[in-house]
């Protein structure tokens, strides 16, 4: 796919990831991008920049999406390539004293937009789609959801179950002329990665969101489902499928080192 004179639209796009691909995108000759995000200001910033339209929106909400979908339909034209960015890495404990955690609070938060946003916008567009023809979803997951983040359950959890759905969505609606793509980077400069421990999805090192963006682009061009920033995922994956108990081992020790670095 190329974006040239697609319209798009990017959740979390304020920051981060999400303010990369905007910009990228809006460089890559999208006729209209629509940026949403819970923080108004952040989007409409971000939309100035290239000259789009910006929506106030909480992705855990299916009435925020919809909304969303109709507006952008109903202003712009039909959605080419919906990108649902939005994430939160909330809910991280480095010790990983209980990995039940202590409440359902982070883990409902993490389902609710690592999941269900992903949901929504396919219940909301894929019929949209199928009439028209065709369309393309980006869904940004992390390398959590093919492997795993130690310290955070509920993250890797809900990550593993965005990649499931993604999956299906992709089998689903090939005959559709419905693509889809997941973006899977390790370590990215963003206020959420500031916001979490230090931990092993900083290994490789942390890429910058303008470096994933252009990522994201080939990607696009490819049409390839796994977008990976961080290659060196893809032979992570197949360490742990060729031997998942020595897999496991391996994290665990990454576990023991984190706890031994907090002085337990």
């Amino acid at each position: 796919m190329q974006v040239t004179g697609k319209i798009v639209v990017v959740t979390g796009g304020a920051n981060g990831i999400g303010k990369a691909m905007c910009e990228a995108f809006h460089n890559a000759g999208a006729a209209k991008v629509v940026v949403a995000d819970m923080e108004a200001a952040g989007a409409r910033a971000v939309a100035a920049m290239v000259d789009g339209a910006a929506f106030k929106c909480d992705v855990a909400q299916e009435k925020d999406i919809s909304h969303i979908i109709e507006e952008t339909e109903r202003q712009f034209g039909p959605i080419d390539l919906f990108c649902s960015n939005a994430g939160i890495g909330g809910g991280f404990d480095p010790m990983s004293v209980n990995a039940g955690g202590a409440s359902d609070e982070p883990w409902q938060r993490s389902w609710a937009i690592h999941v269900m946003a992903h949901v929504y916008a396919a219940r909301h567009l894929i019929p949209r789609m199928k009439a028209r023809g065709g369309g393309y979803f980006l869904n940004t997951i992390s390398a959590a959801g093919l492997l795993s983040q130690v310290g955070s359950p509920a993250y890797s959890t809900t990550k593993h179950a965005a990649v499931g759905f993604a999956e299906n969505l992709a089998i689903s609606h090939k005959a559709h002329n419905i693509r889809v793509s997941i973006l899977c980077p390790q370590g990215v400069d963003t206020n959420m990665l500031r916001s979490i421990p230090k931990g092993p999805q900083s290994g490789d090192g942390d890429l910058t969101p303008e470096q994933v963006a252009q990522d994201v682009l080939a990607g696009l061009e490819q049409e390839t489902f796994l977008i990976l920033p961080h290659p060196q995922v893809l032979g992570y994956m197949r360490k742990k499928t060729e031997n998942y108990d020595r897999w496991i081992g391996g994290m665990a020790k990454i576990q023991a080192r984190m706890r031994d670095d907090l002085g337990e």
